[in-house]
C-alpha cells in the first residue's frame, strides 16, 4: 500500500473519529439539559424531611398557610410540594425516590401511554419523557397493581437503574422506595425484579382482588433474581412481609437489551405510612 493511500484511509478514519465523538457528545450535552428540567423540578418542589430550606414561591403568609397542605412529614425522607407541582401539570400522580440512586422523579398519568413517552412534566418534547403510570390505571394507586414506566437512558437517567436490582447486593442496599401522593404517601417495598417481554402477563393489571392476583404474585416472586423475605398469603395479610391479594402494588417498568422486546420489571408492595 503506497503512502499517499495510508495517508487518505488515516484522514478517513479520522474524521469518521471526530464524527462520531462530536455525536455522543452532543447527545450527552442534550442529555444533561434534559436532566436538569428535572434537577429543577426537585430542587423547587422537594426537599429533605426536616430540612428547614426548602421551595419558596410565594410570600411568607402564604407559605405559612399552605405549609400543612403542601408538605407532609410522616417519617419520609422526602417533602413535596404537590399544590405546587399541579399549577405546572395537573396530570402529576405522585413522586418517586429511592434514597441513594438516580430515582428522584414526578411521576405523571396521561390519558394514553405515548403523550408521556416523549414529554417532561412541563409538556416539552423531550427524549427522557416522564416517569409514568399505565393509562388504564388509576392516577391515585388505588388499583390492585399498578404499572409505571420510564425510559432507559444511556446516562444512566430515569429508570435505567431498574437492572441493578438483578444483584442481589444491590437489592439489599436498596429494598425500599417511596412513592409520595398528594393523597397519602408509601414506601414501596420491593420484592421480585426480571427481564421479561414487553407483551408478557407481567403487564397484567388487577382493578381489585383476586384469585388470578395471588397467582401472579407466586409467579413474581419464582422469576426474581433476587430473593427478598416476603411470604405469599391468600384472604388475609399479616403484615409488611407478606403478599395478600388485600394489598396494592406497583410495577416499574424499563427497556431492557438481552433480547428484542426485553424489558426489566421491579414489583414493590405499598405500605402506606401512617
Amino acid at each position: 500500500m503506497s503512502k499517499k493511500i495510508r495517508h487518505i484511509l488515516m484522514a478517513l478514519l479520522l474524521v469518521v473519529f471526530c464524527t462520531a465523538g462530536g455525536v455522543i457528545f452532543f447527545t450527552y450535552q442534550k442529555y444533561e439539559q434534559e436532566d436538569r428540567v428535572y434537577e429543577q423540578a426537585a430542587e423547587e418542589y422537594t426537599r429533605l424531611a426536616g430540612d428547614a430550606s426548602g421551595p419558596h414561591n410565594g410570600t411568607e403568609a402564604e407559605d405559612s398557610e399552605n405549609a400543612a397542605a403542601s408538605y407532609r412529614v410522616d417519617g419520609v425522607p422526602l417533602e413535596v410540594d404537590f399544590p405546587g407541582l399541579r399549577e405546572v401539570n395537573g396530570d402529576v400522580a405522585g413522586w418517586i425516590y429511592c434514597e441513594g440512586t438516580v430515582i428522584n422523579y414526578p411521576v405523571l398519568h396521561g390519558e394514553d401511554n405515548d403523550y408521556y413517552l416523549h414529554r417532561n412534566m412541563n409538556r416539552q418534547t423531550h427524549s427522557a419523557g416522564s416517569i409514568f403510570v399505565d393509562a388504564v390505571n388509576q392516577p391515585d394507586f388505588t388499583d390492585s397493581n399498578t404499572i409505571i414506566y420510564g425510559h432507559h437512558m444511556k446516562n444512566g437517567s430515569m429508570f435505567a437503574s431498574l437492572n441493578k436490582w438483578a444483584e442481589q447486593a444491590y437489592y439489599e442496599e436498596h429494598p425500599v422506595m417511596w412513592l409520595l401522593t398528594p393523597e397519602q404517601d408509601y414506601q414501596i417495598l420491593l420484592f421480585a425484579g426480571y427481564t421479561t417481554q414487553a407483551a408478557s402477563d407481567t403487564y397484567a393489571v388487577f382493578t381489585a382482588p383476586c384469585d388470578e392476583l395471588e397467582e401472579y404474585l407466586k409467579q413474581c416472586v419464582e422469576k426474581s433474581d433476587f430473593q427478598a423475605d416476603f411470604q405469599i398469603v391468600g384472604q388475609d395479610v399479616h403484615g409488611e412481609a407478606s403478599l395478600g391479594r388485600n394489598d396494592k402494588y406497583v410495577v416499574l417498568s424499563t427497556c431492557a437489551y438481552s433480547f428484542q422486546d426485553a424489558r426489566y420489571v421491579l414489583h414493590g408492595k405499598l405500605v402506606p405510612v401512617p
